[in-house]
């Protein structure tokens, strides 16, 4: 199969022919009908974050099912799917406890003694996050992957994989922002627009959406932000402050950026919460004020949005199609595999909401 392949740090991925494996006792084998360009795939291109190398990257996705293992229960071959990174093994504590997204999932992954998933005749290829959806098909534990009706259009599907399950979810699972709350979201992005769509689904009495680029913020308005503040113009948080009479409820940080979280922080009102969506870099410390911490204002993490994805996604699917969640509007281009390095260019540039390469059916 055709796969996009990192092989150093810092380089454009090479299109390559990779071998994928049949599927075990518990995996799926899917063919891969689109694949959201993610920011999270950038940290890794460029460094930030490390991996085994080399690898095929992508890890939002959605496809047709085409073999199952012996064991499998959840789907079946014909099924329509969405993948989603945060496999979870089902029997650990955090999945015992509910909170799926927290598992370390080592049942998820095929032993050393065992054959890899993907491989070349030259030697290693590494999975990434699970999935490696950059690529024409897909070998995944059943527990990385949900049914979804087949109404639903594949390409925007993908799209639930990880914006709309990591945006909404931080609003609605990490942060439980409840109706008539005022919601500051900083990085208007694919995630930072799923993250004012959950505020919208959650009642928020006020949206204020804040980015650099004048075409993402009237993107954002069209999402339901009710404000928007251009950040290039200076002191965000004080302008939040002074829109809101104080501060806000909730503060979400969809870019992960040290400075952007700490504005997050100083843009709540008393007994505010800033949740942390964005990937910040291993070894940045944010720094805050220990004063604020005696109005009883909170900072927290979000991963992937808190989520319980087999209940999660099919729900945000439903939402699509009774026009209660956009997601057409949040791609701005659809690109063959060939092309996933101007995807990355122009997500660099900061002039796409979100991409998504599509795969022939």
């Amino acid at each position: 199969m055709k796969a996009a392949v990192l092989r150093q740090v810092g380089q454009p991925l090479s299109l390559e022919e990779v071998a994928i494996g049949l599927p075990g006792p518990r995996e799926v084998l899917i063919r891969t009908a689109a694949t959201g360009v993610c920011h999270s795939d950038l940290h890794f291109i460029e460094g930030s974050y490390p991996h085994p190398l080399p690898a095929v990257l992508g890890h939002e996705a959605a496809g047709v099912v085409e073999k199952v293992g012996s064991e499998v229960r959840t789907v079946q071959p014909g099924d329509h799917v969405i993948t989603c990174l945060s496999a979870f093994c089902g029997h650990c504590e955090y999945c015992l406890t509910g909170h799926m997204s927290l598992c370390p999932s080592p049942d998820t992954k095929r032993r050393d003694e065992e054959p890899p998933r993907l491989s070349q005749a030259e030697g290693t290829m590494n999975q990434y996050l699970n999935l490696s959806a950059f690529a024409e098909q897909m070998l995944i534990h059943e527990h990385a992957c949900t049914p979804i009706r087949k109404d639903m259009p594949l390409d925007r599907a993908a799209l639930i994989g990880c914006a709309v399950t990591t945006g909404i979810g931080a609003v609605i699972h990490t942060a439980k922002v409840r109706p008539g709350e005022t919601v500051a979201v900083i990085g208007c992005g694919g995630i930072g627009l799923a993250a004012i769509s959950g505020a919208v689904i959650a009642g928020a009495g006020r949206i204020i959406a804040i980015d650099r680029q004048p075409s993402k913020l009237a993107l954002a308005k069209t999402f339901g932000a009710t404000d928007v503040i251009d950040a290039s113009e200076g002191d965000v948080a004080k302008r939040v402050r002074d829109l809101t009479n104080g501060g806000v409820h909730h503060a979400f940080e969809a870019i992960g950026l040290k400075a952007t979280a700490e504005d997050a922080f100083k843009m709540l009102r008393r007994g505010g919460t800033a949740t942390v969506i964005g990937m910040i870099a291993p070894g940045v410390k944010i720094e805050l004020s220990g004063v604020d911490f005696l109005s009883e204002k909170k900072i927290q993490g979000s991963m992937m949005g808190s989520n319980r994805f087999p209940v999660d996604m099919p729900r945000y699917v439903d939402f699509y199609m009774q026009g209660r969640l956009k997601l057409d509007e949040m791609i701005s281009a659809r690109l063959p595999l060939e092309r996933v390095n101007d995807a990355f260019d122009e997500m660099k540039r900061g002039e796409v909401a979100r991409s998504v390469v599509v795969f022939d059916a």
